[in-house]
């Protein structure tokens, strides 16, 4: 049985539904709420739901778990609220590490490629206190998942009780079909599929960097179906213990980005270039790119989906159906 908290959310409930394709067990800790988030698992119902403020209970009753993917966070780049932070992204973490520890569970953690900050020190996903503590995370979403990742490198180093197989996991950016409950933090891609579809052109933030040029700001964007793939193979790899980057390995820019919806989209060109708002200026990651060469090592070899195929297959086949749900 496989435990996967934040199940009902966007990477949570597509990884659920390849799991469920596999008839692997799937316990999935979530709140559902009234956004229609229960449509991320309409088609692939868990075995069980719990309620997150009901998970210490729940793993008290002994659960024969084989693994726990703790995917569950407070994802919004611009929260403001540090304790709930701390207690959702942070404390959380550390229990469930030391439950896994105690019972002998593999454990698999989602990081944040938002630990990286402006990049200024790379993206080298080299696991250890000394090359961890060189990273300045832009804001409070980014610092949390580096304060559990420096807790983490703490407890390793010092030899302390570990879970049997573990695994953290720096995702850069995903976008994909069950984002759609994200709010304002839903992916890029369906934002401009948004603008297009309805007519108008697509809308890019201005450069904030001196001669960075409009639309040349770059991410490592992935496609989800390649992040669940790489998530099956960390659940069922030989042991593990390290931290991984995982993105495609390739920066694109905004405006190949904005092309190529343009182009699933069947209709010319057309970008626009607005101000970036005034509560994204000085928190904006400009360049992303994951070294993806320790993951490859540890033996995933699947590619990667270009950033034009991925922006199509989305597009097509999800949002423009009438049911655009995985």
């Amino acid at each position: 049985m496989i435990l996967v908290t934040g199940g009902a959310g966007f990477i949570g409930s597509n990884l659920q539904a390849a799991l469920y394709a596999a008839s692997r067990e799937v316990v999935v800790a979530d709140w559902l709420g009234n956004a229609g988030k229960w449509q991320n698992l309409r088609r692939h119902p868990p075995l069980r739901l719990v309620d997150p403020d009901e998970l210490e209970t729940f793993l008290d009753s002994h659960p024969p778990l084989e693994t726990i993917v703790h995917l569950g966070a407070i994802s919004e780049t611009t929260a403001t609220d540090g304790d709930l932070i701390w207690a959702r992204n942070v404390t959380l973490s550390q229990m469930l590490w030391k439950w896994c520890t105690t019972r002998s569970v593999r454990f698999i953690y989602a990081s944040s490629a938002a630990t990286y900050g402006n990049g200024a020190e790379g993206f080298s996903d080299e696991f250890s206190t000394t090359a961890l503590r060189r990273l300045k995370p832009l804001n409070l979403y980014g610092w949390s998942k580096h304060a559990f990742d420096l807790w983490v490198a703490h407890h390793v180093e010092r030899k302390s009780l570990t879970p049997p197989s573990w695994a953290g996991i720096k995702f850069f950016n995903v976008y994909g079909p069950n984002e759609y409950h994200k709010g304002s933090m839903i992916s890029v891609v369906k934002l401009k599929h948004d603008e297009v579809a309805a007519g108008g052109p697509a809308r890019l933030f201005r450069s904030t960097e001196p001669g960075l040029a409009d639309g040349d700001q770059k991410r490592d964007f992935i496609y989800i179906d390649d992040v669940v793939a790489a998530l099956l193979f960390l659940i069922d790899a030989p042991v593990l213990h390290d931290l991984y980057n995982l993105g495609t390995g390739t920066a694109r820019s905004y405006a190949d980005l904005a092309r190529a919806v343009c182009a699933a989209n069947n209709v010319p060109e057309r970008i626009e270039y607005i101000d970036m708002p005034k509560n994204l200026q000085g928190q904006y990651q400009s360049f992303t790119q994951a070294p993806v060469e320790k993951l490859r090592r540890a033996g995933f070899t699947a590619p990667f989906t270009s950033l034009e195929d991925g922006v199509k297959t989305y597009i097509q086949n999800y949002l423009v159906r009438p049911d655009p749900y995985k």
